[in-house]
């Protein structure tokens, strides 16, 4: 069992600050073997009729356990899961536990309680570049057409029936039991279609058609995907300025590899490379951040467009550019978005940058960075 050593100083940190952490993520993510890989822990899946069984009187499933550290898998399987998690954090507070689901915890039907204030989310993400050194595996290269789901990184062959079977498994198994939605055809067509064209600008009506459902349907499959993370959404930056985009989002697939898949891409070229570099640098963000720092995008409307701008509370935009290699960098799109916003960083995150420097253009610092650097800054 490979120990994911990032993630489990997430879950060790996040006990600190709650005794419920709730962890999320897509399907064979490795939420499973994350959990039963940390230490002195009780295990159990929720899955299995007598483990449900169990849980029947959450004060004596309580009372009766064996350790204080407590994973509980696929919670919500259980009757009213909100309700067994709700009193260990009021009457049990030295017991730790890790409930796990594919969905965020508000978006299941289940959870008529969503804790707040009780607990702390965690979303496990496809694997960063931590993940790549403990898992010793290929080249980055790899993990790009491969993509981030262990099994599937792990594979000697381009996993591609594996591909299918996951959105099988996913409309079954998720869709199905947590939001009972109809017409699987255009559920699976749309999820297609928005993997295939995933990092572009999203217009619902666009989808409409193909899938032979109504604009508000595709807007409802949509939030459907991304409170089960198989999208990540980001609104545009504006301050509403007439040349700017202010609506429209862009919509990313969560897997560069299933991004690769519905591509048709058998192998990358540099290209390809180039887009799929984008979903990774937006992944490490997301897996590092963990919903406490605004993800957006900028485009005016002449087309420049800055890849992601990163806002705290309070403090200057940071303007992030992705480039597979940081030779030949053109700083036109950051030209325009400083023109408009001129205090904020500048950062250009690239493949083949081993150790930061600076560069001014167009009287703007610039500086090149690998995903260490945007690691370290991302911690700070």
């Amino acid at each position: 069992m490979v120990a994911r050593h990032f993630w489990q100083r997430e879950i060790e940190k996040g006990w600190r600050d709650r005794s419920i952490l709730w962890l999320s993520g897509v399907r064979r993510v490795g939420k499973t073997t994350l959990c039963q890989s940390l230490p002195a822990v009780e295990y159990f899946d929720c899955e299995l009729p007598r483990v449900r069984q169990m849980m029947e009187s959450p004060e004596d499933f309580l009372t009766a356990l064996r350790k204080k550290r407590v994973v509980l898998d696929e919670v919500h399987r259980l009757r009213n899961p909100s309700e067994l998690l709700k009193i260990a954090a009021d009457h049990f507070p030295d017991i730790k536990i890790i409930a796990t689901g594919s969905s965020r915890l508000q978006a299941s039907h289940k959870f008529r309680d969503t804790l707040t204030g009780r607990k702390r989310e965690i979303g496990l993400t496809p694997m960063m570049t931590e993940d790549l050194i403990d898992f010793s595996g290929p080249s980055l290269s790899h993990r790009l057409l491969y993509g981030g789901l262990p099994p599937f990184f792990l594979s000697t062959e381009l996993p591609e029936r594996d591909f299918q079977e996951w959105t099988d498994s996913y409309w079954a198994k998720d869709i199905q039991e947590l939001f009972r939605l109809e017409r699987r055809s255009s559920f699976q067509k749309f999820l297609e279609l928005l993997l295939a064209q995933s990092g572009e600008l999203f217009e619902a009506t666009a989808f409409a058609g193909p899938c032979e459902v109504s604009r508000p349907t595709i807007a409802s499959y949509l939030m459907v995907m991304e409170a089960t993370q198989v999208c990540h959404v980001l609104k545009p930056f504006s301050t509403r300025r007439n040349t700017e985009i202010i609506s429209a989002p862009k919509v990313y697939g969560f897997d560069t590899g299933f991004v690769a898949y519905h591509r048709g891409w058998h192998e990358l070229r540099g290209e390809d490379k180039g887009a799929l570099w984008e979903h990774y640098v937006l992944n490490e963000i997301q897996c590092r951040t963990q919903g406490n720092l605004s993800i957006r995008y900028w485009r005016d409307k002449r087309a420049h467009e800055i890849d992601f701008i990163l806002k705290r509370r309070g403090e200057a935009p940071i303007a992030v550019e992705c480039k597979w290699s940081a030779k030949g960098f053109d700083s036109r799109n950051l030209q325009a978005f400083r023109l408009h916003y001129s205090a904020g960083e500048n950062w250009v995150v690239s493949s083949d940058v081993e150790r930061p420097y600076k560069a001014t253009m167009a009287g703007h610092s610039v500086e090149f960075i690998g995903l260490a650097d945007l690691a370290r800054r991302l911690s700070q």
